[in-house]
């Protein structure tokens, strides 16, 4: 239920207006690595001088304005022109629906194989972000097509509670791929609902990438999962440089450090952006030990951050009152 919940406030317009009026200071910035270039880099150098590499996400998503959808290619071209300048261990993750894709396919694509024909003259690696179930396959058409075209230097996302994970595993064992578990509201006929089965799913596509795809990141907070891992690729004698570890900016600071201490590669997903608020709600929505985690490291770093986000939400909650 309260899953739910997130996810039905990530989808709020109203709220998330309003969210991007008032900042991050509702408690995001904690989990948001500011709202500009400048700001987001800064923690990129950071990161990079722990020895742990990021993937950046201009945040945005479900553009339906083609002037908005042309200025998003434009920041995330922007972003590729910091990476270099910076000589920073980063690369991209971009949203289809933010470049146009709910406007018309094929600018979409031209949009997506302009960023990753620059961010492949710079050697910069692009993974196009899985989105819910309507845009999964022509997401996947994307991907191919572009792959055929060239643009070597893409992958895309598998989401392990979607009952077609392996399969759409297998078909582009090719790519290199991050593996996530889900954090979208998806109907029982097309991805399963219950903890157990999307752990089990998950594991099952994190084993088959491993032994019989490319590079894989496995994009997890689990304990359980990441200890599963470090077995298995013992066990199998798979390379630390055939595979990642990834988790979320802002969360689990300390195993993030300690797993790249421990000699595996390890990339944080790092957002920036004013349109934080939907990125924001999914991560809450996605396990409930996000909120404990986000609680607890707000809270050690200043009290007042804790009552600005519970009056935060008090405050977007009768907004949403009002707008109905």
């Amino acid at each position: 239920m309260l899953r739910n919940f997130f996810i039905g406030l990530s989808e709020n317009q109203l709220l998330n207006r309003a969210a991007q009026t008032y900042g991050l200071q509702l408690g995001a910035q904690q989990v948001v690595a500011g709202t500009n270039i400048a700001e987001m880099m800064d923690s990129v150098k950071e990161l990079n001088q722990a020895g742990i590499s990021c993937t950046i996400d201009n945040l945005g998503e479900f553009v339906y304005d083609k002037g908005k959808a042309i200025a998003a290619k434009e920041q995330i071209l922007a972003v590729v022109d910091a990476i270099r300048e910076q000589q920073a261990d980063a690369h991209l993750s971009i949203k289809p629906s933010q470049l146009g894709l709910d406007i018309d396919y094929k600018f979409c694509k031209a949009q997506i194989k302009e960023i990753a024909e620059q961010a492949g003259r710079d050697g910069t690696f692009v993974n196009l972000d899985m989105e819910n179930y309507p845009r999964l396959e022509p997401t996947f058409r994307l991907v191919d097509e572009l792959t055929e075209e060239g643009c070597t230097n893409i992958g895309t996302v598998i989401q392990a509670y979607f009952h077609r994970a392996l399969q759409d595993t297998r078909a582009h064992r090719d790519l290199r791929m991050r593996l996530v578990k889900g954090a979208y509201k998806e109907s029982p006929a097309v991805a399963y609902q219950q903890k157990q089965e999307i752990d089990e799913n998950f594991i099952k596509i994190i084993e088959w990438h491993l032994l019989h795809g490319t590079f894989t990141s496995i994009a997890t907070h689990d304990d359980k999962i990441i200890g599963h891992v470090k077995g298995f690729v013992k066990e199998y004698g798979i390379p630390h440089d055939q595979f990642e570890f990834q988790m979320l900016y802002g969360f689990r600071k300390d195993l993030q450090l300690s797993l790249a201490k421990e000699g595996y590669k390890f990339c944080t997903y790092v957002p920036f952006g004013e349109d934080w608020y939907g990125y924001f709600m999914r991560r809450l929505a996605e396990r409930p030990q996000n909120i404990n985690l986000m609680t607890k490291q707000v809270f050690t770093r200043k009290t007042n951050t804790v009552i600005g986000l519970a009056a935060g939400v008090f405050l977007l909650g009768r907004l949403s009152k009002r707008g109905k």
